[in-house]
Formats: C-alpha cells, sequence, structure tokens
C-alpha cells in the first residue's frame, strides 16, 4: 500500500469550491470554523489568529482571496506571493484543515457552501458588520472577533522591506 507524502497531504487540504457542499456533508456533526483573508505573507500574527480560530471548533476551513481579488482590494503591487503560493503556504499549517480560493471581493458565496457552525475574523469587525454573519446565524451559528498580534501585520513586514 502506498503511503501518502507529506507534500500530498498539504496539497490535499486545497480544495475547489465545487467540492465544499459534498465535504461540508461528509463532515457531518462536526463543528466547521470559516476564516477568509489574503494572507500575503504569511507572519505569527496570522498564526495566531489561525490557531486561535482553529481552537473554535473541529475543523478551520480558510477562504483565500485569489490574486484577481487580492489587487482589487490592496493595490496593482500585491499580492507579493500568487494564489497557489499562498494556498500551499496555508495548507501548510497545522491550525488549517482546508484551504479554499474565491475571486469575489468578499467570500459571501463561499460561506454559503461551506455552511460554517462559527465564521472568525480579526477584531477590528463588529460581529454584525462582518460578511456572512447573515448565513451563519440564520443556522444557529456564531461570530467570533479575534485580536491581532500586535506589531505583526503584512503591511508592517512589506515596510520594513521598503516595499509600496
Amino acid at each position: 500500500m502506498k503511503r501518502t507524502t507529506c507534500l500530498e497531504q498539504i496539497k490535499a487540504k486545497i480544495v475547489s469550491r465545487d467540492l465544499l457542499p459534498n465535504l461540508r456533508a461528509a463532515w457531518g456533526d462536526r463543528k466547521v470554523v470559516f476564516t477568509n483573508g489574503c494572507f500575503d505573507i504569511v507572519h505569527r500574527g496570522h498564526v495566531e489568529y489561525l490557531a486561535k480560530a482553529a481552537e473554535l471548533g473541529d475543523l478551520l476551513v480558510v477562504g483565500l482571496n485569489t490574486d484577481a481579488s487580492t489587487r482589487r482590494l490592496k493595490g496593482a503591487s500585491r499580492p507579493l506571493q500568487d494564489e497557489a503560493s499562498r494556498a500551499m503556504v496555508l495548507a501548510s499549517l497545522q491550525a488549517v484543515s482546508f484551504v479554499a480560493l474565491f475571486d469575489e471581493d468578499t467570500p459571501y458565496e463561499l460561506i454559503k457552501l461551506v455552511q460554517p457552525d462559527v465564521l472568525v475574523k480579526g477584531a477590528d469587525y463588529r460581529p454584525e458588520d462582518i460578511v456572512g454573519y447573515d448565513i451563519v446565524a440564520a443556522r444557529g451559528g456564531h461570530v467570533e472577533t479575534i485580536p491581532f498580534v500586535e506589531g505583526y501585520s503584512t503591511s508592517s513586514v512589506v515596510a520594513r522591506m521598503g516595499r509600496p
């Protein structure tokens, strides 16, 4: 019997949005947590945020902005890493169960497919203003906000590198 390599396991965590309804059905009663972002340069703040998000349930699904979506949100100089690279880095993290890309400006359609029990964003958002709040609340779930780790952001890393 062929053993699955570590790299194969990481790649298997990156899923097509078309598979999400079937995966959601297969997850059954497991508590599903969802968060999203560009995750352009994964840093300590991201790692701590994702670890805390994962602790809120059994599976953590990360919605990842595509390159085009990231450019629309962050400007022409971003992303610094392509979507395939960003997805691989996220999928390699122990806290992350699955990564799914989305090309829209918000993850609303992806959240509809995932049907999470818990929706997580940074503490700079009010729960009721978070995209997908209505979807999660309608199925009896809840929204959590997690404070940022002071001094760690992609913008600060980019600034230290002397880039725009």
